[in-house]
């Protein structure tokens, strides 16, 4: 059992030094499950090992699949899309709402009966954006309430599943990943749209493994049925740039910093963070561009610079949803009054983001004036103090940083939250100069 942690972060100087950091979380999760589903040895190199990543290790082994970690090579031998066995019970997918969505999407393609679970949290997360379009392409699905537990039942076998032109109610990778693992054992081609833009990892990842998935039309995604098994991969993973927004943040809120982080993956569907930080005043480029299995990849360095406020709306919120947190504790420190609209689906997060995040803020004396879908800060009023981390990670690591910059201490209760998705991060802080304090409880 993790014991509960307090965390207080200050800073005696200036950031600086180079950070070599995990594979993307993203990415993890998609290399394997998809080396699940393909036929062969896939070998992926720099996998996130943390909370999130272990539920889907651990539903693939509840599914017969074997795999094998070796630090951070993991080593999976696929067995297939029609190849996943029913478990003997219900998977838990722990607070992992990408595992739940994504399984039920290669669960429904494979016909396999399952129910799937996970932690309070998890069941809390909005399920109905997967569960009618699944059920439209014939899977037998239900579901409580509308969210977790999902009970996927057999299908008869070798009965393919309905192809459909389907238009997703939001812009999210999740349920297009979902639905695009569905749609390989569909008896025709399949287009999902989308309103907006979303991360496009999927498309991306299973086009190299010889899945016929285009982008022919802006906003839309044709998959057609697998014509051949899916090929193993051998790829390294690129780092997490939703991890390396904690350290970019961190840099830019102290003077004279100066980070560069290594190997970032820059998917321009999620660089969102990058681009308004650099609005904000910080001075970021990107260094040694280059492209790794399909993915493109670059150095990150960022010198610390008076940040100034913005407003963030549009296309910009879906590509930064996960970096709301880092970049509320930016604002709180930049020059004016920042404002955040358009980001509703913060509320459907780990936790309602909108709503914790501004709670928590308040109790460090930030001036914030929570909205419908997104909130207003009045930069320069975070004073410090006492907050918790409220059951996310995310969170947990955003309040940390408030400590670099605030003119009394922030101690962050609970934070041990942190290593579902980023276990070196106290590690990585101390490396270019904070200091952190580690109270367990």
């Amino acid at each position: 059992m993790q014991h509960a942690l307090d965390l207080c972060v200050s800073t005696p100087g200036p950031l600086a030094g180079e950070i070599l950091l995990p594979g993307d979380k993203s990415l993890s999760h998609r290399a394997a499950l998809f080396a699940a589903l393909a036929e062969g040895e896939s070998k992926v190199d720099r996998f996130l090992v943390s909370g999130v990543t272990r539920a889907m290790l651990n539903a693939l082994t509840a599914l017969g699949v074997p795999w094998h970690l070796d630090g951070s090579r993991l080593t999976v031998s696929g067995v297939g899309l029609h190849g996943l066995r029913p478990p003997s019970g219900p998977i838990f997918c722990g607070n992992s709402a990408t595992t739940i969505r994504m399984l039920a999407g290669a669960l429904a393609a494979a016909g396999t009966p399952c129910t799937l679970d996970g932690s309070e949290g998890l069941r809390k997360r909005p399920m109905g954006r997967i569960t009618e379009p699944l059920r439209g392409m014939g899977v037998p699905i239900s579901t409580p309430n509308g969210c977790a537990p999902l009970a996927l039942g057999a299908r008869i076998a070798d009965t393919p599943l309905h192809a459909f032109d389907y238009m997703l109610p939001i812009a999210s990778a999740q349920v297009k990943s979902c639905l695009i693992l569905a749609a390989l054992a569909a008896d025709g081609v399949t287009t999902i749209r989308e309103p907006g833009p979303s991360r496009d990892h999927t498309e991306r990842m299973l086009a190299a493994m010889g899945a016929d998935v285009r982008a022919d039309e802006p906003l839309a995604v044709r998959v057609a049925p697998l014509a051949r098994p899916l090929a193993p991969l051998r790829i390294e993973l690129p780092c997490d740039i939703s991890s390396a927004a904690f350290l970019l943040a961190a840099a830019a809120l102290v003077p004279g910093s100066s980070v560069l982080v290594r190997d970032v993956g820059l998917n321009p569907t999620r660089t969102g963070f990058l681009d308004v930080l650099g609005e904000m005043g910080a001075r970021i480029r990107v260094e040694n561009p280059r492209e790794v299995a399909g993915e493109p990849v670059g150095d990150i360095r960022l010198d610390a610079a008076p940040l100034k406020a913005v407003r963030v709306a549009g296309e910009t919120v879906v590509r930064m949803i996960d970096e709301f947190p880092v970049f509320a504790v930016a604002a709180c420190f930049a020059e004016g009054d920042t404002e955040v609209s358009d980001a509703e689906e913060l509320r459907y997060k780990e936790t309602d983001r909108i709503s914790i995040l501004c709670g928590e803020l308040r109790r460090l004396g930030v001036k914030i004036e929570e909205r419908p879908d997104g909130f207003a800060i009045r930069g320069g009023t975070l004073a410090g103090g006492e907050c918790e981390a409220r059951g996310d990670h995310r969170l947990a690591m955003s309040l940390a940083l408030a400590g670099l910059a605030a003119p009394k201490p922030v101690v962050v209760r609970q934070a041990e939250i942190l290593n579902e998705s980023f276990p070196c991060f106290v590690s990585d802080l101390r490396a270019l100069g904070a200091a952190v304090d580690e109270t367990a409880r």
